[in-house]
C-alpha cells in the first residue's frame, strides 16, 4: 500500500464515509483492488473473494486481520507483508503501530486506520435480519 499516491490513499479513506462516488471512481480508474478492499472491510464477502481470485490475497488477509483473525495476521507476517500487519494493528490502536507510522511520517495511514475504526465502531447489526 505504500506505493499508492497520497491522493489515491485519501480517496480510499473516504470510501469508509459512505462516499459511493469515490468507491466507483476507484473501481473504474485502475484501483479496483482498493475498491474491493474497502468493500471487504465493510462486509462484502464477494469483494473478499474477488481479492483472493484476482491476485490480492495480502489485501484479503488485511481485511481478516482487521477482523481480528489471528491466522490472517500471522499469514501477513509469514509472507513478509509487515506493513499491512502494522496497518491492522493501527486500526486496533496498538501503540507500537501508531508510533511506528508516526515515526515514519505515514500519517495518511493513521487517517485511514481511524476511518476504518470509526466505520467499524459505528455499525449497527440487526441480529433478527436473515443474511443470505
Amino acid at each position: 500500500m505504500l506505493d499508492y499516491p497520497v491522493k489515491i490513499l485519501v480517496a480510499f479513506g473516504e470510501t469508509f464515509t459512505g462516499n459511493e462516488e469515490i468507491q466507483n471512481w476507484l473501481l473504474s480508474n485502475g484501483y479496483a483492488e482498493l475498491a474491493a478492499l474497502s468493500s471487504a472491510i465493510r462486509g462484502s464477502e464477494d469483494a473478499f473473494k474477488w481479492l483472493m481470485v484476482n491476485g490480492f490475497p495480502q489485501l484479503a488477509a488485511l481485511d481478516s486481520a482487521i477482523d481480528e483473525d489471528k491466522k490472517a495476521y500471522a499469514w501477513l507476517n509469514h509472507h513478509e507483508h509487515y506493513f499491512l500487519a502494522v496497518l491492522s494493528d493501527a486500526v486496533h490502536q496498538q501503540p507500537e503501530a501508531v508510533d511506528w507510522l508516526t515515526k515514519h511520517d505515514l500519517q495518511i495511514f493513521l487517517m485511514i486506520a481511524a476511518k476504518i475504526r470509526f466505520f467499524r465502531d459505528n455499525q449497527v447489526f440487526d441480529h433478527h435480519k436473515i443474511h443470505f
